[in-house]
């Protein structure tokens, strides 16, 4: 392996010479301080028979496997910072959140790359390691000479993260603040992605992530996770944040989640929402859950029953949203009553003028608000639904509910 490479493991203990080369101590730990970079180690903390001392980078000629050997000795004592980011103390056997991989990870070992600049030799984190070269590493770490400890790894292939994809877990806010932690791969990701990582953190580390990405991010993450993990992210949160990220998600979907909080916490954070989705959230939450009234939801196209396929097309074009789950639009009289549904694929094979009446599906399907979840499951299951409208005692539209709410119900059951 060419010395331009060095872990963790053979940096903790390499030996620190002054410019007479006499040995001034043992490595003990390194930090970065990301606010400045992220991926240089800015300081060498080093062990003397009295207290630690710190060594900038800048102080540093030339960094090998022998040793490190400085340009300049006038070291200084070490004391805490809450802007560095400690390897041994911070990182190794941590969890950290491989974006690339879309798992939790634990560090067992870091590859830093030595690069010369400016005429002395600065160390650059390159790779998280987890396989089993690490572990080796770990295992023999001051048993062996280090260069006998890579002949014997040579074999074993390298199991490593990139350090620029990975996302590292710190509870603290003011500490992921002066860090300058932040979550950019995890936004990226699929919220289902996303959700199974949630679901493998501790609660703090779940607090953590959700106080810190987009809102809209973490109410599609939150709709994704199961509902016990729901309510204990909910209950972690300030209630402000926690209705914050409510308003993003559909009426439906927050109150599934209120649902699943006690009555308490439930009213505080309805408290905090905006009043008009606040409205349509509580008029979800005086349905029975396993009912269609709670499974439905309250967003869906309606048009008169005499309107034309051009009018059809643009009220689609402006809710291009719901068309991921939803295939039909609804047609209502005046008073705003069920009285068919035209199937949207129909739409665009039809003639800009021709009214919707004519395009509407032969048998009009539907059930009220208060129908258990085996009837709604069987429906779909005998018709091929993928939307099924939902309407009140006298007819009116209530909402609709999805092939994703059905399959939902399925994989609780």
């Amino acid at each position: 392996m060419p010395e331009t490479i060095l872990y963790l493991t053979e940096l903790v203990g390499l030996r620190v010479f002054d410019l007479k080369r006499r040995t001034l101590g043992r490595i003990k730990d390194a930090a970065i301080v990301p606010v400045l970079d992220p991926y240089r180690v800015d300081r060498f903390l080093i062990g003397s028979s009295y207290s630690w001392l710190a060594i900038r980078h800048d102080q540093v000629r030339q960094i090998s496997l022998d040793g490190i050997f400085l340009a300049d000795e006038q070291l200084t004592p070490y004391h805490a910072d809450e802007y560095m980011l400690r390897l041994v103390r911070d990182l190794l056997d941590q969890q950290i959140i491989d974006a690339q991989g879309r798992k939790v990870v634990r560090v067992t070992d870091m590859t830093f790359r030595v690069a010369a600049v400016n005429g002395h030799d600065e160390l650059r984190v390159d790779e998280v390691d987890i396989g089993m070269r690490s572990i080796l590493r770990r295992v023999l770490q001051g048993a062996l000479p280090r260069r006998w400890i890579r002949l014997l790894q040579s074999p074993i292939p390298p199991h490593s993260i990139p350090w620029t994809l990975t996302d590292i877990l710190e509870p603290d806010p003011q500490r992921r603040v002066r860090l300058n932690i932040t979550y950019r791969h995890l936004e990226e990701m699929h919220p289902a992605d996303l959700a199974d990582i949630v679901e493998n953190l501790s609660p703090e580390d779940r607090e953590a992530i959700f106080e810190t990405i987009d809102s809209e991010v973490a109410a599609e993450t939150l709709s994704e996770v199961e509902p016990d993990i729901q309510a204990s992210i909910l209950e972690s949160l300030e209630t402000e944040k926690a209705a914050e990220i409510l308003e993003e998600m559909s009426p439906a979907e927050a109150a599934d989640a209120l649902n699943e909080l006690e009555e308490d916490t439930k009213a505080e954070i309805l408290d905090e929402l905006d009043s008009e989705p606040k409205s349509e959230v509580e008029e979800l939450l005086e349905f029975h859950e396993k009912s269609a009234g709670g499974m439905m939801y309250t967003e869906y196209i309606a048009l008169p029953e005499d309107a034309n396929v051009a009018t059809a097309l643009a009220a689609v074009r402006e809710k291009t949203e719901l068309l991921e789950f939803q295939n039909v639009l609804l047609l209502v009289d005046r008073a705003g009553k069920l009285k068919g549904v035209v199937p949207l694929a129909r739409l665009f094979a039809a003639e800009a003028e021709k009214a919707l009446r004519e395009l509407a599906a032969d048998d009009l399907i539907h059930v009220q608000t208060g129908a258990r979840e085996n009837q709604i499951t069987e429906l779909f299951d005998k018709y091929n639904l993928i939307t099924l409208p939902v309407t009140h005692g006298d007819g009116r539209v209530a909402g609709v509910i999805t092939a994703d709410d059905v399959i939902s119900v399925l994989r609780q059951r």
